[in-house]
């Protein structure tokens, strides 16, 4: 599956911004997908799954409550609320076999669109 994320840019701390995540090739409904982010020289962090059926969601304890993910037939969303600048990542859309938070499990990502948080 090919995945091609969209949606970064520049916000003030407190707006909101909204990512999407377009999936081709593959049969979308069969995986469980997922958003990570990451910063330079760390480690990719996880932000929140949603599974196949769209029924369960998990988020990172950073991001709960402010973030909401979602998805349709060929994409997943990511809604951000009340951004911060420890927001600022490159977010990445991660598509996988397993409900997890390990950014091992997912085998196809997106490339990546950057969000960048003003104070």
């Amino acid at each position: 599956v090919q995945l091609q994320a969209s949606g970064g840019g520049l916000v003030q701390a407190g707006g909101s911004l909204s990512l999407s995540c377009a999936a081709s090739g593959g049969t979308f409904s069969g995986y469980v997908m997922a958003w990570f982010r990451q910063v330079s020289g760390k480690e990719r962090q996880f932000v929140a799954y949603i599974t196949r059926g769209g029924g369960i969601t998990l988020y990172g304890n950073s991001v709960k409550g402010r973030f909401t993910i979602s998805r349709d037939n060929t994409m997943v969303a990511l809604q951000m609320n009340g951004l911060t600048p420890e927001d600022t990542a490159v977010y990445y859309c991660g598509a996988g076999r397993f409900e997890t938070w390990s950014h091992e499990a997912y085998h196809y990502w997106g490339q990546g669109t950057l969000v960048t948080v003003s104070s």
